[in-house]
């Protein structure tokens, strides 16, 4: 009886039972397509991308489509990177690394494609992320709303005024351009 009213208690609280669905099993690249040059490889537990001297643009696309989740994961990377995570399509991205326009690190940051521009800033981000180590990013998407947390600390809450409502892939970009390598682990999410 205690466990029925625990159980019944969680659901109308609306705590999630499930646990997150893992979008990388640490071995292959199943569950996701490929669009661009082939710069991505699984192995021992980490996804990387890696691109070479045509410094082609990559993207890994998840086979399944998200309306609003959380998506967690690590990355690490060094040097000079240009990357980051589409949401639903390739005009709303959180960006990794530093930016082709601004010449500087916009980790956290949203760029919306169809606009060409970073509306808004992370903020503490040169503070948390640690380069050539393993950073954790949160990424919550609800509705037009994306909140960012990198390494533990909340670094942007920002409303899109041109996200779209519809479910769609989750993506991890090679930005054209640049000679880079970026690693990610344990990536999973959860639908809300």
């Amino acid at each position: 009886m205690k466990i029925r009213l625990l159980l019944a208690s969680l659901l109308l609280s609306g705590i999630s039972l499930a646990a997150p669905e893992k979008l990388f099993d640490g071995k292959t690249l199943t569950g996701w397509k490929l669009k661009g040059s082939d710069y991505w490889t699984a192995a021992d537990g980490i996804l990387k991308g890696e691109s070479d001297d045509k410094k082609q643009s990559s993207i890994l696309w998840t086979e399944k489509s998200y309306k609003d989740f959380t998506m967690e994961f690590e990355f690490r990377f060094s040097g000079d990177i240009d990357s980051g995570v589409f949401l639903r399509n390739e005009n709303e991205q959180i960006q990794i690394g530093t930016s082709r326009s601004l010449k500087r690190d916009m980790t956290g940051s949203p760029y919306i494609g169809n606009k060409g521009k970073y509306p808004q800033e992370a903020e503490g981000v040169k503070d948390l992320l640690k380069t050539g180590e393993w950073n954790k990013m949160k990424i919550v998407a609800k509705g037009n709303t994306y909140t960012v947390t990198l390494n533990g600390k909340q670094v942007i809450e920002y409303v899109s005024d041109t996200a779209k409502s519809e479910p769609g892939p989750l993506g991890l970009q090679i930005h054209p351009g640049v000679k880079m390598k970026i690693e990610f682990k344990d990536l999973a999410v959860e639908e809300a």
